[in-house]
């Protein structure tokens, strides 16, 4: 018998965009499936004005605290405070900092947002996803040997969140679908630059998918044959074929998150360097 869920309220500090706690908390409220994280999400909190507003929400809504904190005296404020209240509190990086300090022999600078600087890795990245959006959805197929990987797949296969994933790691990455006896850009059986990845799933994931695409289609649109399973299986098993004559690596993302994906792709990336 199922346990019924339950909520609490997770507040997570943070004196820079709050990515990083968010990404821990998540990671931790995943191992509880009975329990739900309502998030409190308090970016760019730098000035003890800033935190005493935010103490006020977290007084209305008592939780678990989370923060990364640079300023040692607004750290030693949370603590002080959270301990008042009676609140669990972890200063998230802290524990990282003491491990680093400890083999390299030198404390942390205590930067703000350290990890954020306009560098020569954030431009790449913005480039990567300029590039992955102008090449999205098959759009100029010429252009694909530029690319660092191209994903292909039929409708549904996570093509494009995949692919604006990867960009934001700074990979420059196009997807082209793959469409029932239609064959795919010449340009892409020459290219001697990218990975070309085939992304597959079942169809019955795929149907579901489709099925709840199907709610935000324009009046008029003929569905049916969109998510009829035995349609899906030949679309599948054509794809399957062009990757096989190929000799391109698949991924089936029946199970995978995005993340798993990306990683998926990543690994397959570093391997065939």
């Amino acid at each position: 018998m199922n346990k019924p869920q339950s909520f609490f309220h997770l507040h997570l500090i943070s004196d820079a965009t709050g990515e990083t706690l968010l990404a821990a908390g998540r990671a931790a409220s995943a191992q509880y499936k009975d329990a739900r994280a309502i998030e409190h999400i308090y970016p760019l909190i730098r000035t003890e004005k800033q935190l005493m507003k935010v103490f006020e929400d977290i007084e209305e809504e008592p939780g678990i605290v989370l923060y990364t904190m640079v300023d040692q005296s607004l750290a030693r404020m949370i603590d002080s405070r959270c301990v008042a209240m009676g609140l669990p509190y972890v200063s998230v990086l802290e524990p990282v900092l003491g491990v680093f300090q400890s083999y390299l022999g030198t404390p942390a600078g205590r930067r703000v947002g350290a990890q954020h600087v306009l560098n020569a890795e954030y431009f790449r990245r913005i480039d990567a996803l300029n590039f992955t959006m102008e090449h999205d959805d098959g759009q100029l197929p010429d252009d694909v040997d530029d690319a660092d990987i191209v994903l292909i797949g039929i409708s549904r296969t996570s093509k494009t969140p995949t692919s604006i994933y990867l960009a934001n790691r700074g990979i420059k990455t196009a997807n082209i679908p793959i469409v029932l006896g239609v064959p795919l850009p010449e340009s892409l059986a020459s290219a001697t630059k990218p990975l070309i990845v085939g992304l597959v799933a079942t169809a019955e994931r795929i149907s579901q998918v489709r099925q709840n695409r199907l709610l935000g289609t324009t009046p008029g649109f003929e569905g049916q044959s969109y998510i009829d399973r035995a349609t899906i299986s030949e679309e599948l098993a054509y794809a399957r074929q062009i990757c096989t004559r190929h000799g391109w690596p698949m991924i089936d993302v029946s199970r995978r998150s995005i993340e798993e994906t990306a990683a998926a792709i990543v690994a397959l990336r570093n391997k065939t360097r």
